[in-house]
């Protein structure tokens, strides 16, 4: 059931108070102008969350990439959390983790390594209003027609087009309390500078009522959008070149799986996973957690004592990491797969949501081809045309 994962440390909520206040006095002082929000001329799309942990982004930004890249040039800025670089840095040539962070580095992987007409530019900026000045006018990237802001819902310095909040299912921010009590980073009434809101990471077999409770648990204002998406699972694929891919659905009872994770809520994707077998050891570090020599040696002996047949499922963002570290046995490499995750929307919403993204980008984009459609199309031919 919805904020079945919210754990509330009641000790902490004089601690809250102050956090709150702190938090509240910012926000106000963006309200009142004195700290300033800036906007900006090219489309500027943001996708973010008020919860601590994993909301889901990575996966919601690559649909916005995915429906938007064979349209317009796509660039996608993130923080580009925990790398050893600082400032601006953009994707290129054998650029690791290390360099750009975990989920840019998994985004440039699969999307930004390309260099045909529908590569998409990833770049790495603290600073977002500086990383989008750069993109914008550096002579690399100076094409680009949209940006995904990745995590910047609490960056207030940039007012993004087009606000998207995501609240995980399983941790509603309506349940939830302050930090260091609960996991919000900031009030609930944050929600209310959201264009869209998605929950996210929803169990399939959700009953039309639950989708009206938690609609009426929101409250949310006339002019938000709602929408609920679930987590879509691809085939497997190695982490190393020595593996084999398999389905998901190949790994049945007989199997014995350790899930190794470095993300914020693994929780699903164990539960997930248990609907194949139920002979899964879990070996969980922390978010963005950096493997370390110890840390391999943990995992190649935990492995050795895994009977046959056996292997190992991480996600796509510790892939990124585990790539480029040494010291994994050949049974490991061998064994280790990576799986990769895609959302869907539920209700029928994909349409609703595709059509009110491009409508933004039709009316937002002066200096691009999409600003030259004739009026005179409907929106459904907008969406068949492809723009590039």
């Amino acid at each position: 059931m919805e904020g079945d994962f919210i754990k509330i440390y009641k000790a902490l909520t004089p601690l809250s108070w102050l956090y709150g206040m702190g938090v509240g006095f910012r926000n106000m002082l963006f309200e009142m102008g004195i700290l300033r929000s800036r906007s900006f001329t090219i489309p500027i799309i943001s996708v973010g969350n008020i919860t601590v942990g994993g909301a889901g982004k990575t996966p919601h930004v690559e649909y916005l990439v995915r429906l938007l890249r064979k349209r317009v040039r796509v660039a996608v800025l993130s923080r580009g959390y925990k790398r050893k670089t600082r400032g601006y840095v953009l994707a290129e040539g054998n650029m690791t983790s290390a360099d750009i962070g975990d989920e840019p580095c998994q985004m440039y992987m699969k999307y930004g390594a390309d260099t045909d007409k529908n590569r998409v530019y990833i770049a790495v900026d603290a600073n977002r209003c500086e990383g989008i000045e750069r993109l914008r006018h550096d002579k690399a990237t100076e094409d680009t027609d949209v940006i995904i802001l990745d995590d910047a819902y609490q960056h207030r310095y940039v007012k993004p087009g087009v606000n998207i909040l995501l609240v995980d299912y399983h941790r509603l921010i309506v349940y939830d309390k302050l930090l260091p009590a609960g996991r919000l980073r900031e009030p609930k009434s944050g929600k209310e500078r959201a264009d869209i809101v998605i929950v996210t990471k929803c169990p399939k077999d959700l009953r039309p009522m639950e989708f009206r409770v938690i609609k009426k648990a929101m409250d949310l204002r006339p002019y938000q959008k709602l929408f609920f998406t679930t987590l879509n699972y691809g085939a497997l694929y190695p982490v190393f070149p020595e593996g084999n891919a398999m389905r998901l659905e190949d790994i049945s009872e007989k199997y014995n799986v350790v899930a190794l994770t470095g993300i914020a809520s693994p929780q699903q994707l164990l539960l997930d996973l248990g609907k194949y077998t139920k002979n899964i050891t879990p070996m969980t570090f922390s978010d963005h957690h950096r493997f370390t020599d110890k840390d391999i040696d943990k995992i190649n002996n935990l492995f050795d004592t895994i009977p046959e047949p056996r292997t190992i499922v991480t996600t796509e963002k510790d892939a990124a990491r585990l790539k480029d570290i040494d010291g994994l046995s050949d049974a490991v490499r061998r064994s280790i797969l990576a799986l990769p995750i895609e959302i869907g929307f539920m209700l029928d919403g994909a349409e609703e949501f595709d059509e009110f993204i491009l409508s933004y980008l039709q009316k937002n984009s002066k200096n691009s081809i999409l600003a030259r459609l004739k009026d005179s199309e409907n929106t459904s031919e907008k969406n068949k045309i492809n723009f590039r």
